[in-house]
């Protein structure tokens, strides 16, 4: 290993350590880490701080905005009264409708929706603690579910990046679009089963900070809008998801509209100055920007790749194929969870995975599969987007967050190996 590598592997552990400690602000670890990558020389300061200018920060901080509109709305009141219902009826069975419904929803906007994520957030940290059904039993595995769409038939992102990287390494005998809707499904019945079982593991506690009104009894509830302002919140907060899904064809324009959506509601009132700023500059997004310039360090320091080439040369011609298939869906993964750079670790070892199974004479589809869909399924760290608001949403300690993300990681790579090669067989 490098001295570069060496210094950016020991700061990731020093923020990883100083998550844990619980004695520093949330948010504050990742920024003494960029600090920290300036001083040693492994980034300039432009490098250091490129998070708060991350495309993808700039997004959700402004969908921030618009969320925090969208709650003074009838129409989020509506939708938080029927969570509550569930909520206050409390017990397994709610819990488990809860996940069910949110794992339906996902189903309409694809895996990893960076605005079904922050709305399904936002809600449960509007909804107060109940005994019968703690809103901290119901972040982790909510928020993760909104990953997991259980009738999976919008798979194109991660469909054709796995053609694209069989194409490149060579392969040409095709890919079974529904087949590979089919690995997705059982993999989210995998996360399924995780999180019925991890309901009794889930830490009991409020997320909520009651204020000083709210104990009193009085100002518990915000002035009702008017009827156009909120027909306009609402339009603005159509208009960001549309145009967050409409990512690839709109460019560069995608990040900026939840952003735009905002302003429009401090103009017209919706929020005041101080809400803007307050839910821009949210400790959440201030983890998020921060991790990416730790991760891009960690990345151009040549770690991923160097971790590559080592298992290349490791595994020899004797290995089995599910282990070739599972220790690349792990390292894959896992670099993605680190580094924060999903296409990066995809694209760094599928093609090593492919040309390995190439060459032991087995079809590279199940291994190109479960590489490709594991890239977005790490998330066993606070390091990336959603990880990291469902940490500070939920206010979980790190031990607390390891317990339940630790064992769904490990049981959906392994469910999504053997469903990857069940579906596609590696010989014949």
């Amino acid at each position: 290993m490098t001295t570069a590598m060496i210094l950016a592997l020991a700061i990731l552990i020093l923020m990883i350590v100083m998550i844990m400690s619980d004695k520093f602000a949330f948010g504050a670890p990742p920024l003494l880490a960029c600090l920290l990558l300036v001083v040693t020389g492994l980034s300039t300061v432009q490098e250091a701080f490129a998070g708060f200018v991350n495309p993808s920060v700039i997004m959700i901080a402004g969908f921030m905005v618009v969320m925090a509109g969208l709650m003074k709305t009838s129409l989020i009141g509506k939708v938080q009264s029927s969570m509550l219902a569930l909520v206050n009826r409390g017990g397994y069975k709610s819990y488990a409708l809860l996940i069910v419904v949110v794992m339906l929803g996902a189903s309409l906007v694809g895996s990893g929706s960076t605005g079904y994520y922050v709305l399904i957030l936002s809600l449960l940290t509007t909804i107060p603690y109940n005994k019968k059904m703690p809103t901290s039993k119901l972040v982790m595995p909510l928020g993760f579910a909104t990953n997991h769409p259980l009738i999976p038939f919008n798979v194109a992102l991660f469909y054709g990046v796995t053609v694209s990287v069989l194409e490149t390494a060579g392969y040409t005998g095709g890919l079974s679009v529904s087949k590979f809707a089919v690995v997705n499904f059982i993999m989210a019945l995998g996360f399924l089963a995780w999180s019925l079982v991890a309901y009794r593991l889930l830490p009991d506690h409020p997320i909520m900070e009651a204020s000083a009104d709210d104990q009193a009894g009085q100002g518990a509830t915000s002035e009702a809008l008017p009827a156009w302002k909120e027909y306009c919140t609402i339009a603005a907060f159509a208009v960001s998801v549309i145009g967050m899904m409409l990512m690839s064809s709109l460019g560069n324009a995608a990040y900026v509209i939840p952003g735009l959506a905002g302003a429009f509601l401090l103009m017209i009132n919706v929020l005041d100055f101080k809400e803007v700023r307050d839910n821009m500059g949210a400790p959440v997004i201030l983890m998020m920007a921060g991790v990416i310039g730790v991760a891009d360090a960690l990345a151009n320091s040549g770690f991923t790749v160097m971790i590559g080439d080592m298992v290349a040369g490791a595994l020899g011609t004797n290995i089995s194929p599910f282990l070739l298939i599972l220790i690349f869906a792990l390292l894959t993964s896992t670099c993605a969870t680190f580094t924060g750079s999903n296409m990066g670790s995809v694209y760094i070892f599928a093609p090593i995975a492919i040309a390995t199974s190439l060459s032991l004479g087995l079809n590279p589809v199940a291994a190109a599969t479960a590489v490709v869909i594991s890239g977005w399924n790490g998330g066993y760290m606070p390091v990336d987007g959603m990880p990291a608001m469902i940490l500070g949403m939920g206010k979980y300690k790190l031990p607390q967050f390891w317990l339940f993300s630790v064992p769904m990681y490990l049981i959906r790579i392994l469910v999504l190996c053997v469903a990857a090669m069940l579906v596609f067989p590696v010989s014949g």
